[in-house]
């Protein structure tokens, strides 16, 4: 079967140039500049026409907008989050023990905690350090000097494969760096990142540091069916978004919108997440710098649209008694549109015909993702997003399998298919959602 593998190539680029949510907006950033996006700064007054956006740490606001409001420009938004389930260093690092030298971990969002063991392990993120002018934000990544949190050998615990795995996030997922020497272990950590920073040991203020898994991601299975990588949850679709982006044109009668936030796998409760003020700001001070006024800014969000993006859990083989039996998600089975009668999803039936109206022009498979009804189900920015702005909101993503893991995999054919989706949503007419 020919596969177009150029969009999940080019998916495994961006994510290994994403260990971290900072990362990852930077990598986006980036790409959006080469497609003659201008960056500026939403702590001061901004021109908000053409090709623009905007950082706040691991979030990113981008956008295609006219030189002038009319009186039908509406917003057309997609939404992902560029962070992912994990492991996050302490700020006094240093877990040390029986002359080891370790790292205390923090476990960020609702990580699957065995599939962190046994991994070469590298630290990535923003240090901060003090300078003559204030404090400076840098991207680090230090990919050299491993850690590894090692497994309890079975021989030490026979029973494990019969009672399963249980680890202690305290005791058991400390990571090992190294022996113990004069240099204290938060020393050590903060020479490496000073380093990595381009500065003194002695500047270095605090840190926001991820670990990440070194192995690079890659296509796997008969004819490359699969892409197996680390942090597809949720940079496929931050992934795909950009992308879409760089190819929107620019139109009188809409502003479009990418975001992607941080903070999603653990609330979406910050200054810069989905359950926050952030987005409406930025959206309403693009709308006002263009010449419209608020009363017309609240009827673009009503008559305009917003798609959250994010993974869909495929069918699991090995276990298709956890999934809804009248509902099956394939890999490389078209894009899934994902629905909760409690909203845990933002789909209805009028947020969706649009969108598989466009999956039909564009010739697209199509399926729907409901959870097992004696299961509880997840959530996404959808609701957030929708709540906050008075939008209508689809949830929908890409299958995958092992959500979560510090590996995932999913379709490869999904890859593209999502991309000529959200290219597709973001250029096309779309008739106002109908209420």
């Amino acid at each position: 079967m020919a596969r177009d593998l150029a969009p999940a190539h080019d998916l495994l680029r961006f994510v290994d140039a994403a260990p971290s949510p900072h990362h990852a907006v930077a990598e986006a950033a980036a790409r959006l500049v080469a497609a003659g996006s201008v960056e500026v700064d939403h702590r001061a007054p901004f021109a908000a026409e053409g090709r623009r956006h905007l950082r706040h740490g691991g979030t990113l606001v981008a956008w295609v907008a006219p030189t002038a409001i009319r009186q039908d420009t509406v917003l057309h938004l997609v939404g992902a989050h560029t962070d992912s389930p994990g492991l996050r260093i302490k700020p006094n690092p240093a877990a040390d023990t029986l002359g080891l030298r370790r790292l205390g971990v923090e476990v960020y969002g609702g990580a699957l905690l065995n599939s962190w063991l046994d991994r070469d392990l590298g630290i990535a993120g923003r240090v901060t350090v003090r300078t003559a002018e204030g404090p400076a934000g840098h991207l680090v990544r230090l990919d050299d000097e491993p850690l590894r949190i090692p497994q309890l050998a079975i021989h030490l615990d026979r029973e494990v494969n019969e009672r399963g795995l249980v680890l202690n996030r305290q005791h058991h997922l400390v990571p090992l760096w190294g022996h113990l020497d004069s240099t204290t272990t938060e020393d050590l950590l903060r020479t490496r990142l000073a380093a990595a920073a381009a500065a003194a040991p002695e500047q270095v203020v605090a840190w926001d540091l991820s670990l990440h898994p070194l192995e690079p991601g890659r296509l796997v299975g008969i004819d490359n069916a699969f892409v197996s990588s680390a942090r597809l949850d949720n940079l496929l679709s931050c992934h795909a978004a950009t992308s879409a982006l760089t190819t929107a044109p620019e139109r009188a009668d809409r502003i479009a919108v990418v975001v992607l936030f941080d903070h999603e796998e653990v609330g979406s409760a910050s200054d810069r997440g989905a359950d926050g003020a952030f987005l409406a700001g930025i959206l309403e001070r693009i709308w006002l710098t263009l010449g419209g006024d608020r009363r017309g800014f609240l009827r673009a969000l009503h008559a305009g649209w917003c798609v959250s993006a994010d993974g869909a859990h495929a069918t699991h083989p090995s276990y298709p008694d956890r999934h809804e039996p009248s509902h099956r998600i394939a890999l490389n089975g078209g894009v899934v549109l994902k629905q909760n009668a409690n909203q845990r999803y933002a789909t209805d039936d009028a947020t969706a015909a649009p969108v598989l109206a466009t999956c039909d022009r564009l010739g697209l498979r199509a399926q729907w993702f409901v959870t097992r009804s004696d299961l509880a189900c997840g959530s996404t920015i959808g609701p957030l997003t929708a709540a906050a702005l008075g939008i209508p909101t689809v949830d929908l993503g890409a299958p995958q399998l092992a959500m979560h893991s510090a590996r995932e995999i999913c379709g490869t054919d999904d890859v593209a298919d999502l991309g000529r989706l959200l290219s597709g949503l973001l250029a096309e007419d779309l008739s106002p959602v109908e209420r």
